[in-house]
């Protein structure tokens, strides 16, 4: 026998308010839009009508459509009887500078963080130079600056945390039967 209930909910209608959750924002923003472009084009498509969309993305990305341009659209609705000339290409012009812009500036910031890295290189090397035949940790501190000193501070606390961490994740039951000889330590605080 058939169930007499409706398993699915079927077509709702939904509340027009601004939608909060940023992602399901955006996935209604990029099916919406697809929506309205189809229904512009039908409409230029059955009536012969001139149309024009232009929409701004909730991050202010610019998208439009028209039919036979955006441009012939925007010219015909400014009374502009001249062929497309671009009048809405300085929004898209505009939003390329920016992302230009950013894109330069993101390029700057990681090329000041590669030479930052590259001096810190440099600092390591100095720090080992000639000192093949011993570890890091064993090499004078004598020669070294301030600089170098917290250096090779932070990488012997980095060093010291992570064995008593090993000690420990060990002595917790995840380093079989050598486990038992570890007493649990915890990691020295030190300042400088």
């Amino acid at each position: 026998m058939a169930e007499s209930g409706k398993k699915t909910r079927g077509k709702q209608v939904i509340e027009l308010k601004r939608i909060e959750d940023d992602k399901n924002r955006v996935i209604t923003f990029s099916k919406r839009k697809s929506g309205i472009c189809k229904k512009a084009s039908e409409l230029a498509t059955l009536t012969g009508a001139k149309v024009g969309v232009v929409m701004f993305s909730p991050s202010g990305k610019p998208y439009s459509f028209g039919d036979p341009s955006i441009e012939d659209v925007t010219n015909l609705f400014q009374g502009v009887s001249q062929p497309s000339d671009g009048s809405t290409h300085h929004v898209i012009e505009a939003y390329r500078k920016m992302k230009i812009s950013k894109l330069l500036q993101d390029h700057n910031d990681f090329l000041h963080q590669l030479d930052d890295e590259k001096e810190h290189g440099k600092n390591l090397e100095e720090m080992t130079k000639g000192k093949t035949s011993q570890g890091w940790w064993e090499s004078p501190t004598d020669d070294l600056n301030v600089q170098q000193l917290r250096q090779m501070h932070a990488a012997f606390e980095k060093l010291s945390k992570t064995t008593h961490s090993k000690i420990n994740q060990r002595n917790l039951g995840g380093g079989g039967a050598s486990s038992s000889s570890f007493p649990a330590v915890n990691p020295p605080q030190t300042r400088i």
